[in-house]
């Protein structure tokens, strides 16, 4: 499979979520929170896996920034500092395909968490 293409980007602050269009006709709605605790920075991720960062109290991260990095992502500017990790293009569109997956994973780590 050829990697997605990222068509267009609209950044939505009121609803806070990033309208992401592909070439392939695909077009998914990514909430700030969810692209915030899914971030691709070592940070989130770690260095490997079973590294990975459960990441809380994101629920009203805005983005003030979207950066174009080449022609095959984007850096996100979140208002709470962050700014590490490229949105590669096959990254968001993974996201958005798996976003009911990764949202009901995220809330059931969240869940223990807090327990």
């Amino acid at each position: 499979m050829q990697d997605p293409i990222a068509t267009e980007l609209r950044l939505r602050r009121a609803t806070r979520v990033l309208e992401v269009s592909f070439a392939d006709g695909s077009r998914f709605e990514l909430p700030f929170e969810y692209l915030r605790v899914y971030s691709p920075s070592a940070e989130v991720k770690g260095h490997g896996p079973g590294q990975e960062v459960l990441v809380l109290g994101k629920e009203n991260v805005g983005i003030t920034a979207v950066e174009p990095v080449g022609q095959y992502a984007v850096k996100l500017v979140f208002d709470d500092g962050h700014d590490t990790g490229l949105y590669t293009w096959r990254y968001l569109h993974e996201l958005g395909r798996e976003r009911a997956a990764n949202w009901a994973r995220y809330q059931e780590r969240r869940a223990r968490a807090q327990r």
